[in-house]
């Protein structure tokens, strides 16, 4: 079968349903916004499809193989003191920055969402430098090596997930104010439900901390022979300084940080590699045609194979990764609006994403390219063709510099799961099961000794993850074992009524129940195998991990989607009142619990006004804890706004990104013709910074 054709008809059936219910809510139509809504989700579509059928089909011009000459010699260790001396400073100003953005961190809705105020562009940063994980440039530099352009897949296959994101889970998720996945489904459903929802996410976020570690101590023990365990216990802890001190806030500033470290030096040595060969072109035309195309073999490398890619990452680890991951829905909750949230997202899928595909993959294209070309032997070990090609290509300093970026990518990742598993770990077990009268003051406390906690599990998971041949091989295997029942789970509970909290459970238990089956018996799998081989049994009872690692997510999707239809039907399901404003088509009831008061999706107003302050903080309002404001009816006027909106106030500084900012609800309009705005001094010392007292605050009307 035609793995371009199928990849698209699995990702087009889940673009249309996304579409559906865009169509269903206003969100996308023939008029007006919706119409340009419409024609981005079709243009993006339209976009990916193009540049992956060009890879896949394209004529091109393949440059003649060279015999190799002989001259390489691999060294035993990379680098120069030079090198390894910058990537410490590096260290030493990441650890910077994230101090210095602890400050001022008193309650767990800082730490977790800094506060719900960042713009789209620093949130689009932080998403991108998050996606790209540690593991990203050793896995798929090896992939690169051996597979060549088709390790793109993963990176390309996203943005049939975009419609059912920002327009159904996006503005359910931010206006419910819910701080964690397990909670979702206990509003949703039940305690039952929540319960069992937290052990498999406390189980994926950590086996991923645990995965990241592993991967830095491989770096490290390729680049200095260092050992995998004591190296991923140096960078657990450094990670782990600035996370447990500040939180989201000092996550998302050196995640701007190492974001543009990721793209600069990943492009940087596409353009070493190029610069050596003699151009692009010479680059291009010396991976051979097959390390060009978009997809490789449809099934028949068990190691690689196209159709096991499009379901366990395709379907269940992009679904996971965007719908459920707390790391990456805590970056959208730390969005100051809704919308901040959709254009982070479109720029990640459609302008970074396909950027960070080459950043990532480039290591294994320049030493193929290379190869080919007879600079390198043949039989380089592909998960080493990164370190070789960079080293050989950079100069002292230089190759410091990448080492620098390659550790961003693994603190970027290691961070966001850190305080995501404190934030489960707060939310769903300590304060219902053991506290559940906790202040906010201990609340926080806990939080920080959790993530204290959760780099100790990670640094212990690091022998498991040892047992596996590659990362590679490590990564898939964990995610499709773990994903697929809660994918199943909170798809079916957010698009389909009809799920019962009795289906939720079963989906979730029996879903992961017929996985750890599959990894016993890994022949249950064999039907839903495409014909995949099954590859190569591991050790020990559960040896049958190993096999069919790729197909187990699609094995998992339909196991849980059958479990979950078949109770729901058998089943009676919540009361519409139980499902407002958590389900698709009730955001109207998620915004009037927000904001304390009825509110829709309308386009933001902006004006300015000067600062006033109220000699005490006025009694916040709404789920969301709002700070409450006064307005000068001039203000108001320009805003169009009455009593009960949500407003934004920031400082007039756009480069902030929202740093001084804070969300508020407008209590009362004074008559005065002069245009300002009255804060109580708490919410004064997050907006204003010292200095900047008689300046003027800009102000939105949001909602």
């Amino acid at each position: 079968m035609d793995p371009f054709l199928y990849q698209y008809a699995i990702g087009g059936l889940i673009f249309g349903i996304g579409i559906y219910f865009g169509v269903r809510q206003g969100y996308l139509g023939l008029s007006g916004r919706p119409l340009l809504n419409l024609l981005v989700m079709g243009g993006g579509l339209i976009l990916l499809a193009a540049l992956q059928g060009f890879l896949q089909y394209a004529p091109m011009v393949e440059a003649e193989a060279r015999p190799y000459e002989g001259g390489f010699e691999r060294k035993r260790s990379l680098g120069t003191p030079l090198d390894y001396g910058i990537m410490v400073a590096y260290f030493a100003i990441i650890l910077g920055i994230g101090t210095w953005f602890a400050r001022n961190r008193r309650s767990t809705r800082d730490f977790f969402f800094a506060g719900q105020r960042f713009s789209w562009w620093l949130i689009t940063f932080s998403l991108m430098a998050t996606t790209v994980g540690s593991y990203s440039f050793v896995k798929y530099s090896n992939v690169a090596y051996g597979y060549g352009t088709s390790s793109t897949q993963t990176y390309l296959n996203d943005w049939f997930w975009v419609p059912l994101l920002i327009f159904g889970w996006l503005p359910l998720l931010y206006f419910s104010r819910i701080t964690s996945i397990p909670e979702y489904f206990e509003r949703r459903f039940n305690g039952r439900v929540r319960a069992a929802v937290t052990v498999l996410v406390l189980v994926y976020l950590v086996s991923y901390v645990g995965v990241n570690l592993f991967t830095m101590g491989t770096v490290l023990n390729i680049l200095l022979g260092w050992d995998v365990l004591v190296a991923a216990i140096i960078v657990a802890a450094i990670s782990a300084v600035y996370v447990t001190a500040g939180g989201q806030t000092s996550v998302v500033m050196t995640d701007l940080f190492q974001g543009v470290m990721l793209l600069g030096t990943g492009l940087l040595i596409l353009g070493l590699g190029a610069y050596y060969m003699g151009g692009l072109d010479e680059l291009w035309q010396h991976l051979p045609r097959s390390h060009r195309s978009a997809f490789d073999n449809f099934n028949s490398d068990p190691a690689f194979p196209s159709v096991g890619i499009t379901w366990q990452d395709g379907v269940a680890n992009s679904a996971m990764f965007y719908f459920l991951n707390q790391g990456m829905l805590m970056r959208f909750m730390s969005a100051r609006s809704v919308q901040d949230g959709r254009k982070a997202m479109l720029a990640v899928v459609l302008v970074l994403m396909p950027l960070a595909a080459c950043v990532v993959a480039s290591g294994g294209w320049v030493a193929k390219a290379l190869s080919h070309a007879g600079v390198f032997p043949d039989d380089i070990d592909p998960k080493e063709a990164f370190f070789i090609a960079t080293d050989f290509l950079s100069r002292p300093g230089l190759f410091g510099l990448i080492l620098a970026a390659l550790t961003a990518a693994l603190m970027s990742t290691v961070d966001t799961l850190i305080t995501a598993v404190a934030a489960v770990a707060v939310n769903d077990v300590y304060k219902p099961y053991i506290r559940p009268d906790a202040s906010d003051a201990q609340l926080l406390s806990v939080a920080r000794r959790t993530s204290i906690a959760v780099t100790i599990l990670g640094i212990a998971l690091v022998p498991v993850f040892m047992q596996f041949k590659t990362i590679y091989a490590a990564h898939g295997a964990m995610t499709a074992a773990v994903t697929p029942p809660m994918v199943v789970a909170l798809m079916l509970a957010v698009f389909w009524r009809r799920f019962t909290a009795t289906a939720a459970f079963w989906t979730v238990v029996g879903g992961l129940f017929a996985i750890v089956l599959s990894i016993v018996w890994p022949e249950l799998i064999t039907p839903f195998a495409h014909s995949v081989p099954p590859g190569e049994r591991g050790e020990g009872l559960l040896g049958g991990m190993s096999q069919y690692k790729f197909m187990r997510a699609c094995y998992g999707i339909c196991v849980s989607l059958v479990i979950g239809i078949s109770v729901s039907l058998l089943t009676r399901p919540e009361t519409k009142a139980k499902q407002q404003g958590l389900v698709w088509g009730t955001v109207g009831h998620a915004i009037a619990r927000y904001k304390g008061s009825a509110g829709s999706e309308d386009d933001a107003r902006e004006a300015r006004g000067r600062l006033r302050t109220f000699e005490t903080e006025p009694e916040v309002r709404g789920e969301a804890g709002l700070a409450v404001v006064n307005l000068s009816s001039s203000l108001a006027d320009a805003l169009a706004t009455k009593v009960g909106d949500l407003l934004y106030i920031s400082d007039t500084r756009w480069w902030t990104g929202g740093m001084r900012s804070s969300h508020a609800i407008l209590g009362e309009i004074v008559a005065d013709k002069e245009a300002w705005v009255q804060m109580g001094p708490e919410t004064r010392q997050r907006v204003v910074a010292s200095g900047r007292e008689n300046l003027a605050l800009r102000v939105q009307r949001l909602y």
